[in-house]
C-alpha cells in the first residue's frame, strides 16, 4: 500500500480513481456542494401498529385489484439515506438525500466507506440508493475515544454517521468504520428486472451490500410473521433499526400505484414501539444547568436497552418523581425517548420490599451549597438561588460563546472549565477582560491560539443585538423572543429598565415571560453584568430591522426530522425572516417543517391539523409571501 501512494504520488496521472488508496483517507475537503437530484428522493410513511398495515395492505389490494399481495420486507436501517452514481462501473458521485431535490456531493467521503465498491463487477451506468450507518460496536468504540479526549458524545449511531459523513478531513472518516445496505435500484427494467426481490439480488452480483434479512412474503399473515421476529431480534444485531419497511414486490404494481405528493403508496414504514427494560434505581445525582435548575438523574443498574448499555436516566423534575412516587431501590421500566434519551416511565410497585428510599429535593445546591428554591410558585423546577455558582456560571458562559448567541469560536466547554476554575471568569462579562497573557498560562493553550481566541472575542462585540439578548440566557427567552425585543428595545440599557406593561405590549411575549424578563433583568448580578457588557460597548448599537424582510413574521413553526442543513442553521433563517420557532406542537403552530425520518410530532400534527411544509416548500412560501409583502 505504501507503494503504491508513492508511485500515484510521483506519477498523479496514472492513478486510477478505484485504485484501493482511496480508502486511505488523506484529503482535507473545503465543502459540499449541492447536487441537485435527476428523481426526487422520497420519505416513507409510517405505521406504528399491525392495523396500520392491515390498512395498507387493504387499500394496496384495491388499487390493484389483487386478491392477496406478495411483499417485500426489509430492515429500516437507522442511518442516512444516500444516492450513488456510476459510470461505466465506476463510483462517479454519492450524495445525501437532502430535502429530496437537493443533497450533497459526499463523494470523497463516501470512497471511505469499505462495503461501498468503487468499481462494480458490471461496467454498468447505474443509479443506487441505500443507506449508510454506523454499527453499534463501532459507535461504543467512537465514543468511548471522544470521551478520553474531553470531547462531546454522540447521542445514537445515526448521529454519530451523519456527523461522519459531513467530516472535511477524510483520514476521520476512514477511522470511524462507516457500513452501508443498498436497497433501491433505479430504472430496473433496464437490467430485465421484474421484482424487488429480483433487483436485491442483482445488486449483490454486482458487488453491492443488501440486507440478507429481508424476507419475500406472500400475504398479510406472513408479513406480521417477519415484524414479530424483527422485533423480537433487533437486540442482536449490530446495526441500528427502527422498524421494518414493506414494499409491494411488483415493479408493475408500484408503477400503477404511484405516489402521493411525499411518499410511495406501495410502502409502508412499519415503526416498532419505543423499547423497554426493567431495572434497578441505585441512586439519585443532581445536575445543575445554566439557568441553576436541579435536574434528579436516576442511578440505574445497566442494563442494555435498544442496543446500548444504560447506565443513568432522566427523572426530569422533582414533581415527576413525587407524582409517580419513584424512589431509590425501586425496580422501573426504562424507555429511550425518540431512541436516544433514557427516562423512567414507571415503578413496578410489586416489587417494593419496604427498603426503598424516598427522594427528596435538596435543600442546598450540590455544587456550590447555596440555597435552592423556586423562582415562583407556577415554576416546576428547583433551581440553585446562587448566581455566583460554578456550575451555573460555566453553563451560562457556554451558552454565551454558542452559536446561537456570541458564536466565539475556540471558547469551549473545556476552556470555559479551565477559566472559571482559575478564577479568570466569574461573570459572563469576564470573558472580554480576559487577554493573551492570561488564556496562554492555561494547560493547552500557547499564544497563538490565545491570540486567535482574543480575536473572536473582539469580533463578538459587533454581535447583532438580538445574539447579545439571547447570550444573557434570560429565563423563558430564547431566539425568537430575543429578536421581539431586540426590535423594541434599541440598547441592553433601554432593555434592563423595560416595564412589565411595556414587554406585554410586544406580540408575542405573554404575561409569564415578561414577568420572567423583568424578575431576571432586575437581579443585582444581572445589572452589574449589564454594565459591564455596555463598557465594552456590547449591546449599545441596534443593528437595523427592515420590516419588508420579514415575510414570516406572525407564523409559527416547529421542526422534525433531519433536514438538509443543521437544523440551528434552519432557526436561525426562519428567526431572520421574522418567524417564531417552538419545539411543541399546538393549535397555534402554523406549519411543521418535516425532514428525513420524522418523529411522533408527524403523527401529532396531522390529528390535530397543523399544516406540513417541507424545505422546497418552505422556500416557495417565503417566495410568495416576499412577494406579497412588496
Amino acid at each position: 500500500m505504501k507503494e503504491l501512494m508513492e508511485l500515484e504520488k510521483a506519477y498523479p496521472k496514472l492513478a486510477s480513481p478505484t485504485s484501493p488508496t482511496q480508502r486511505v483517507g488523506y484529503k482535507i475537503l473545503k465543502g459540499f456542494r449541492s447536487v441537485k437530484h435527476p428523481f426526487f428522493m422520497y420519505s416513507l410513511d409510517n405505521s406504528y401498529s399491525m392495523d396500520d398495515m392491515a390498512e395498507f395492505d387493504k387499500r394496496v389490494r384495491k388499487l390493484t385489484g389483487l386478491t392477496s399481495v406478495k411483499y417485500m420486507c426489509e430492515m429500516k436501517i437507522d442511518g442516512l439515506s444516500i444516492r450513488l452514481k456510476y459510470e461505466d462501473g465506476k463510483l462517479a458521485l454519492a450524495a445525501t438525500r437532502g430535502d429530496g431535490k437537493v443533497g450533497e456531493d459526499v463523494t470523497e467521503n463516501i470512497k471511505r466507506v469499505r462495503s461501498i465498491p468503487l468499481l462494480l463487477q458490471k461496467n454498468l451506468n447505474v443509479e443506487i440508493r441505500g443507506e449508510i450507518y454506523m454499527s453499534y460496536t463501532e459507535f461504543r468504540k467512537l465514543n468511548l475515544l471522544r470521551q478520553q479526549n474531553g470531547l462531546a458524545l454522540f447521542a445514537n449511531p445515526r448521529n454519530a454517521a451523519a456527523g461522519t459523513i459531513r467530516q472535511l478531513d477524510t483520514s476521520e472518516v476512514s477511522k470511524r468504520h462507516l457500513n452501508s445496505f443498498m436497497y433501491t435500484l433505479i430504472s430496473p427494467e433496464k437490467y430485465d428486472l421484474k421484482t424487488q426481490y429480483e433487483a436485491l439480488k442483482y445488486m449483490r452480483k454486482i458487488g453491492l451490500k443488501t440486507n440478507e434479512s429481508s424476507k419475500l412474503v406472500h400475504d398479510l399473515e406472513e408479513m406480521k410473521e417477519y415484524l414479530d421476529w424483527a422485533q423480537k431480534h433487533r437486540k442482536e444485531i449490530d446495526y441500528p433499526i427502527d422498524g421494518v419497511v414493506v414494499k409491494v414486490n411488483d415493479f408493475s404494481y408500484q408503477s400503477s400505484l404511484g405516489f402521493t405528493a411525499k411518499y410511495p403508496r406501495w410502502a409502508m414504514a412499519y415503526k416498532f414501539p419505543a423499547e423497554q427494560a426493567r431495572t434497578l434505581i441505585k441512586d439519585v445525582t443532581i445536575q445543575v444547568g445554566r439557568s441553576g435548575t436541579l435536574t434528579p438523574v436516576a442511578m440505574l443498574e445497566p442494563v442494555k436497552l435498544a442496543g446500548t448499555m444504560v447506565k443513568r436516566a432522566s427523572l426530569h423534575n422533582f414533581d415527576y418523581i413525587q407524582k409517580r412516587d419513584i424512589r431509590i431501590g425501586d425496580v422501573v421500566l426504562v424507555e429511550k425517548a425518540g431512541e436516544i434519551i433514557p427516562q423512567v416511565i414507571k415503578v413496578i410497585k410489586e416489587e417494593r420490599t419496604g427498603s426503598e428510599r424516598k427522594i427528596e429535593p435538596p435543600k442546598s445546591c450540590p455544587i456550590c451549597g447555596g440555597p435552592t428554591g423556586k423562582m415562583n410558585e407556577k415554576d416546576v423546577a428547583i433551581r440553585c438561588l446562587n448566581p455566583y455558582c460554578p456550575a451555573k456560571l460555566e453553563a451560562r458562559i457556554e451558552n454565551f460563546s454558542s452559536r446561537k448567541a456570541m458564536n466565539i469560536r475556540g471558547l469551549g466547554k473545556s476552556l470555559i472549565k479551565k477559566l472559571v476554575k482559575n478564577g479568570l471568569l466569574k461573570d459572563l462579562a469576564d470573558v472580554y477582560e480576559l487577554g493573551v497573557e492570561k488564556i496562554s498560562k492555561l494547560e493547552k493553550m500557547g499564544e497563538k491560539s490565545s491570540k486567535n481566541l482574543i480575536k473572536e472575542i473582539e469580533r463578538s462585540e459587533s454581535a447583532p443585538f438580538y445574539k447579545v439578548i439571547t447570550a444573557l440566557g434570560i429565563p423563558m427567552v430564547g431566539e425568537g423572543t430575543a429578536r421581539l425585543l431586540s426590535n423594541e428595545f434599541p440598547t441592553l440599557e433601554r432593555l434592563k429598565c423595560a416595564r412589565k406593561e411595556e414587554l406585554m405590549k410586544i406580540n408575542g411575549i405573554g404575561e409569564k415571560v415578561a414577568d420572567s424578563i423583568v424578575e431576571f433583568l432586575s437581579l443585582e448580578q444581572t445589572q452589574k453584568t449589564v454594565e459591564k457588557l455596555t463598557s465594552h460597548g456590547v449591546g449599545t448599537r441596534q443593528t437595523e430591522s427592515h420590516e419588508d424582510d420579514t415575510p414570516l413574521k406572525d407564523l409559527k413553526f416547529v421542526i422534525t426530522g433531519t433536514l438538509s442543513i443543521p437544523r440551528i442553521e434552519m432557526k436561525e433563517y426562519l428567526l431572520k425572516l421574522g418567524a417564531s420557532i417552538s419545539s411543541t406542537l399546538s393549535s397555534k403552530t402554523d406549519y411543521l417543517i418535516v425532514g428525513e425520518n420524522p418523529g411522533s410530532k408527524l403523527e401529532k400534527a396531522k390529528k390535530i391539523g397543523v399544516k406540513l411544509i417541507n424545505e422546497e416548500e418552505l422556500k416557495n412560501l417565503v417566495n410568495q409571501l416576499s412577494k406579497t409583502s412588496s
